[in-house]
């Protein structure tokens, strides 16, 4: 079974940009014979500072992503951050994402599983892997007929993550689907002045380790000048690397 790949911009920025990706993800789609999912966030509600750029917000970001789905016949995953928000995405979105500092909210986790929708729960900074049967769990008796876990670094000090690879190994033993977030686990949190920063140059190898490790997806924040992008910016792959990178992994 070919693996999973889900791919987009930190955040949505503008249609365009939505547009500019979502097309390269069709080009690869139909290059490699594999269903990129795309993501994207309406909301990015954990931004370092009050002044960061959060996105479009709820209503018109779902809108752009619906359009998107519509347009390009991508499948689409975004995240919730409030639990009031589950039922609205469900009605889009194909996978609803649980972000990491969250992944431990009952209440969170039980309002996106009665959606119906696969659920991807991305590990938190302070968890163990194993330690991660137990929002699985929240998910199943909810209601949630299909659950990912995703790996994305363990806090390691002040303003630092580092991977743990048997993280994947002992979540494959939870769920069958564990994804590698290759371009969040190169992050620096909060160590730039205001802002989270890191390091893109070592996604590749992230991938690849996970690769080695059983990894069944992998996870890119894709941008086509990342540079400039509002959100993740020193993190994000750079959008014409994409191609090379699947290329290697399938």
């Amino acid at each position: 079974m070919k693996p999973i790949f889900v791919a987009g911009p930190c955040v949505i920025e503008s249609f365009e940009l939505l547009c500019q990706v979502a097309e390269e993800l069709v080009r690869l789609n139909n290059k490699y014979k594999v269903n990129i999912i795309f993501k994207a966030s309406f909301d990015k509600a954990n931004r370092t500072s009050l002044s960061s750029f959060r996105g479009p917000g709820l209503s018109k970001g779902l809108s752009m992503l619906r359009e998107i789905k519509q347009q390009y016949g991508l499948k689409i995953l975004t995240d919730i951050h409030e639990s009031y928000q589950a039922d609205i995405v469900g009605e889009i979105v194909d996978v609803i994402q649980i972000p990491a500092f969250l992944c431990r909210q009952t209440d969170l986790l039980v309002a996106a599983s009665k959606t119906g929708k696969i659920i991807n729960i991305k590990k938190a900074q302070f968890l163990s892997g194993k330690d991660m049967k137990y929002p699985v769990q929240k998910c199943l008796e909810s209601g949630a007929k299909e659950v990912w876990l995703t790996e994305r670094g363990n806090s390691f000090g002040y303003n630092n993550l580092v991977v743990d690879f048997r993280n994947i190994y002992d979540m494959k033993e939870i769920v069958p689907i564990v994804i590698m977030d290759c371009t969040h686990s190169v992050q620096r949190p909060s160590a730039g002045e205001g802002k989270t920063i890191g390091d893109r140059k070592f996604v590749p190898a992230m991938a690849i380790a996970a690769k080695a490790f059983g990894a069944t997806g992998y996870f890119f924040e894709v941008h086509p000048d990342p540079d400039k992008g509002l959100s993740d910016a020193a993190n994000m792959l750079e959008l014409d690397k994409l191609d090379g990178l699947i290329g290697k992994l399938i």
